[in-house]
């Protein structure tokens, strides 16, 4: 009975998500007290044979699928149309990511964490919230899942209503140098995964009781604000996997362009926020209530 009492305590999940970007990081059940972590070791290959490990990839493959699933369809449906105002327009599609986001977090906290985007993995991994072996999962699975939502859109759509309407594919929009729109999605990343690492701070709930437990509602908030303000650049990327995933499908030269700007902006995004994480957030000292 003990044993399967700890199962259910782990999500039955031998190999947890160290920092969870759900409601597993800050339950009010819990004891106003704190333990630093420890670091996820580098290399944790017994994970592999761990059929958690399987399970969580498998979530994040089903979980960005459905993302780009319901926000792809949504730009789809917004650029269609000759007038926006026959739309839900730019702030739908803001919305479409943002609640999207939330409601999968909301999902798949408990079973992979709820990246759905490499760059969240990414900095989790800077900052030893998870092994190499599953951040290098992870990535695969999301860039798997979002292909896969791309292609389901298309099959939709058509071949040619899909690529007459650019499939949703990110690239810096006339007007903006590409110096812009690197600068947008390192910014628009930074803001995300900022937000990610606040949300989940254990430190922070234990030392602070009015911090919300629902940690995926500011987290798709985030990608909502950034998605207004950035749709107008970039068409907001701050997710490699669905950049690559609608380019994919996509598979013109404007998809292909500027590429490089949604993997390396993320990327240093997602790097910035770890190092802010690390060096001041978790440098603020512990007072227990």
């Amino acid at each position: 009975m003990e044993a399967k009492e700890q199962d259910v305590s782990l999500g039955a999940n031998k190999f947890p998500e160290r920092q969870p970007l759900g409601i597993a990081a800050q339950s009010q059940d819990e004891p106003k007290d704190y333990q630093e972590p420890p670091p996820a070791p580098l290399f944790e290959f017994s994970e592999l044979t761990s059929w958690s490990f399987y399970r969580a990839g498998i979530a994040e493959f089903i979980a960005t699928f459905l993302f780009l699933y319901i926000t792809v369809l949504t730009v789809m449906g917004v650029v269609r149309e000759s007038s926006k105002c026959k739309t839900v327009g730019i702030q739908g599609i803001a919305w479409a990511f943002g609640g999207m986001i939330f409601a999968l977090v909301y999902c798949t906290a408990g079973i992979s964490g709820g990246h759905i985007n490499p760059a969240v993995t990414f900095g989790l991994f800077l900052a030893r919230k998870l092994s190499l072996p599953r951040a290098i999962f992870y990535m695969v699975m999301q860039v798997l899942g979002a292909i896969c939502g791309a292609g389901v859109v298309k099959g939709f759509e058509g071949k040619k209503r899909f690529g007459d309407l650019n499939g949703g594919a990110n690239f810096v929009a006339p007007g903006y140098t590409k110096g812009d729109g690197l600068g947008a999605e390192i910014v628009g990343t930074f803001i995300l995964v900022y937000t990610v690492f606040s949300a989940t701070d254990a430190k922070r709930s234990a030392r602070d009781s009015h911090v919300p437990i629902l940690a995926p509602l500011p987290i798709g908030f985030a990608v909502f604000l950034v998605h207004l303000a950035t749709i107008p650049i970039t068409g907001t990327g701050i997710n490699p996997a669905r950049s690559l995933g609608a380019a994919i499908v996509f598979n013109k030269k404007i998809g292909w362009n500027d590429h490089w700007i949604f993997w390396v902006g993320p990327f240093i995004g997602a790097g910035l926020a770890a190092l802010y994480h690390q060096v001041v957030i978790r440098a603020i000292p512990f007072k227990s209530k």
